[in-house]
């Protein structure tokens, strides 16, 4: 007998659908009544329309609302080029087309990392994430990134076009150029070369269409100089930040960052060298992606969307604990009860150290935990290996002397 039940709805996807349908109904309602909604989608929207009207996109933005931040456009000339779409639209549902990206781009950067019948939770749980409530919030496009690179290193690893994705994400900003050296690094060359090639045809056709803005962009806007008065703030979760914090300016601060950016960067690539010889690529993704986020300058606690991925891989190998405590402590609690602003971050006791700078903590006790497991992998390997070819030695040592 044939049951007359049609195909189950996918419950992840229904969560996808449902969280749609809020941002659709937020957006469309904060129009309506004249409510601002989304800072950055804001300046994204302003920078999109310096564009279409041949005004300069690096001085201030004459289109931004009257209630957004005199904020600048910070990103490079082909963003603001893409971002001619959203002129079409007001301020609220010009967020509300990023804010629909949110849950599908989730989905995508999820499913790889996670196990199927996780997903429908880890997806609604992600949205109590402070990176992601953030990003949607201000009408941030991380999600969008992230989604974009997993695809391009996951989904599309079998595809001859791999590697373009990431070139291009990497022309509207400009960090994901680190998973360019991740692709050397586990030796898909092609692929690195692809996405080389599709970020400065990317950038050439900026530079041909907004030559000026390009101009200012890589010989001075680059340099984010609004920002990096902010580096102290808590806000910034990268290694740079943290150093503001703790060390004086000057020649010592200097030698902190460019010494441990080093150190992160050769253990990050050997790190992601022998995951990727164990066939564990995914965690090699994490790790390249944590290292972006502690090398680059500026890394506001709504870049840490990757910390959804992460989780999904922990509950997958069976660290529920440990995801339930990366997950607590990633709900932005850690950023609010500390002392900030005005330079009280220089003020902070030990305790208040290790809280406000708990993201970045997260990151270097992952980081420190891989490496060790992988060290004494790679050192069990070597002495077995030794073993293996002692033993084969004494063996043709026998059969000469017979």
């Amino acid at each position: 007998m044939h049951s007359s039940r049609g195909p189950r709805a996918d419950p992840a996807l229904i969560v996808v659908g449902g969280a749609m349908a809020v941002f659709v109904v937020v957006a469309l309602v904060w129009w309506l009544s004249d409510t601002p909604l989304g800072v950055d989608s804001a300046v994204y929207r302003a920078g999109g329309f310096a564009v279409v009207h041949g005004e300069s996109l690096y001085s201030p933005l004459r289109a931004l609302p009257e209630w957004a931040p005199e904020l600048p456009f910070t990103y490079p000339p082909f963003a603001a080029l893409l971002f001619t779409s959203l002129t079409a639209l007001p301020a609220q549902l010009s967020w509300g087309l990023l804010a629909l990206a949110a849950a599908p781009s989730l989905y995508v950067a999820l499913r790889p990392f996670a196990q199927r019948a996780h997903l429908p939770l880890l997806l609604l749980g992600a949205f109590a994430l402070q990176p992601v409530w953030q990003t949607v919030g201000l009408g941030q496009v991380n999600l969008v990134l992230m989604a974009a690179v997993v695809a391009d290193m996951v989904l599309l690893r079998d595809s001859r076009y791999r590697g373009i994705v990431i070139g291009l994400v990497a022309a509207v900003k400009l960090i994901p150029l680190i998973f360019l050296v991740h692709l050397l690094v586990v030796r898909r060359t092609a692929d690195a070369v692809r996405g080389l090639a599709a970020f400065l045809c990317a950038t050439t056709f900026a530079m041909v269409v907004l030559p000026a803005d390009s101009a200012r962009y890589w010989t001075s806007a680059i340099f984010n100089d609004h920002f990096a008065e902010m580096k102290g703030w808590v806000g910034n979760q990268s290694w740079q930040g943290f150093v503001a914090r703790t060390v004086p300016e000057g020649r010592t601060a200097t030698v902190v960052i460019v010494a441990f950016g080093a150190l992160c960067a050769a253990a990050a690539m050997w790190l992601v060298h022998r995951l990727h010889r164990e066939g564990d690529d995914r965690a090699a993704l994490l790790v390249t992606a944590g290292c972006s986020l502690l090398l680059s300058p500026i890394s506001w606690t709504h870049h840490w969307v990757w910390v959804v991925p992460a989780l999904g891989l922990l509950v997958a190998r069976g660290g529920h604990r440990t995801a339930l405590v990366v997950a607590v402590l990633f709900t932005g609690w850690t950023v609010a009860v500390v002392p900030n602003g005005g330079g009280a971050e220089r003020d902070w006791n030990g305790v208040e150290a290790v809280i406000g700078n708990a993201y970045l903590i997260a990151a270097l006790v992952a980081g420190l935990v891989l490496l060790f497991k992988c060290i004494t992998t790679y050192t069990a390997w070597r002495r077995k290996r030794s073993q293996l070819l002692g033993n084969a030695e004494e063996k043709i040592l026998d059969v000469g002397s017979q």
